[in-house]
């Protein structure tokens, strides 16, 4: 099961620190939901995962499944 994450209103870059922080908490393989509403996130989150190693998944415009994979 995934944790929710929610940061809709929240502007770049308070998704992607509060993402970090979040998945720093995880175990591997844990998911973690995220919504947001900030055009920019699906670009930062490209750039998060290249740089941690970590995945993810747009399920939506609003939603995306980050899984811990380091």
């Amino acid at each position: 099961m995934s944790e929710l994450l929610d940061c809709r209103g929240k502007r770049c870059p308070l998704p992607i620190i509060e993402l970090s922080k979040k998945i720093k908490e995880s175990e591997l393989g844990q998911q973690v939901l995220l919504l947001s509403d900030d055009p920019a996130t699906a670009a930062d989150l490209s750039a998060w995962a290249r740089i941690t190693g970590n995945e993810f998944t747009i399920v939506s415009a609003d939603n995306f499944l980050i899984t811990k994979s380091r």
